[in-house]
């Protein structure tokens, strides 16, 4: 039976972006991202299975967020963990898990949630049980792949997208992770999609979930590729288009070169959702927006995170 190390990092909210942008960097997969506010929730969640929370785990835990990933617990995952925290000067724990824990430490982060007006995000193996009336349920089993839609960046995305999605319009989605994003426009009535992430996983991954959700493989499909240094993707994926809907739910380190060239992939007056922007670079990533030839069309802020709507130039 497989073993695995789940390996957390401690940081801070403002600081997670930045750490997270790093260990991705340094070839970590599959990050699970946890705010202060989740511990806060966890233990008011779980409040009948203890009397009372020590005062000292409270303040040990005042002000802290934590990034966690998983490798083997064997020669070849703790060279791909050292790898991975390769300059990160962070507290760093690990945990032995097996594979059965290994796979409820997912299930744990990862419940049903509401999103937005519409969406109703849905782990596979909670998929049967009813949809909340008036929703529209995307199904997802992220695996070692970023995108569950507990993250605020994905949230603020995801509510973007409801806005400003028209039926039929074709989706690209730069940095695709799980697939949620074009996933649920799939699902909302988008004509096609496509993902991209470097992540080589993360294709497969994407199209898995666009099964669970029974779209078209014909319709939606997905490759890996680094829209920033590879330029035959850059050319093919213009070619691919016009796309409507751009997506970018990534970082800002990302977001502010691609911004400069994005609109080779849009169709004329198409729009360009990005997110995972920390609040303190949002006026950074809004001044590239607007120097791309964009206009800014609304700014959404949850949790210290921000996420924009802009439009391309007719």
């Amino acid at each position: 039976m497989d073993k695995w190390l789940e390996v957390t990092v401690e940081t801070t909210d403002r600081d997670m972006e930045a750490l997270a942008a790093r260990l991705t960097m340094n070839g970590a997969e599959g990050l699970v991202l946890e705010e202060e506010n989740d511990f806060k929730t966890f233990l008011e969640e779980n409040r009948q299975y203890w009397d009372y929370v020590d005062d000292a785990l409270l303040e040990r835990m005042k002000g802290v967020a934590r990034i966690k990933f998983y490798v083997t617990d064997d020669d070849a995952g703790r060279a791909q963990m050292a790898a991975a925290l390769w300059g990160i000067d962070n507290p760093v724990s690990t945990l032995p898990l097996k594979e059965e824990d290994w796979a409820y430490s997912w299930q744990k982060y990862y419940q049903p949630m509401a999103v937005g007006e519409r969406w109703y995000i849905v782990p596979e193996w909670e998929r049967g049980k009813p949809t909340p009336q008036g929703r529209i349920p995307v199904y997802l089993n992220p695996g070692l792949t970023f995108g569950t839609g507990s993250h605020a960046s994905t949230q603020l995305c995801l509510g973007l997208l409801e806005k400003y999605l028209h039926k039929g319009d074709a989706v690209l989605d730069l940095g695709s992770g799980s697939g949620i994003l074009s996933i649920a426009a799939m699902n909302l009535g988008a004509g096609r999609a496509h993902g991209v992430d470097i992540d080589p996983k993360a294709a497969d991954v994407a199209l898995e979930n666009a099964a669970l959700n029974n779209i078209d493989p014909a319709l939606y499909t997905a490759r890996a590729g680094d829209v920033l240094s590879d330029k035959p993707l850059v050319e093919a994926l213009a070619a691919e288009g016009p796309w409507q809907v751009v997506l970018a739910n990534i970082v800002s380190d990302v977001i502010i070169p691609l911004s400069a060239f994005a609109h080779r992939f849009s169709a004329p007056g198409g729009i360009f959702l990005c997110s995972g922007i920390i609040d303190t670079r949002s006026d950074e990533v809004e001044g590239a927006l607007k120097r791309s030839g964009m206009t800014v069309l609304e700014r959404l802020e949850k949790d210290g995170w921000c996420a924009f709507a802009c439009q391309f130039g007719g």
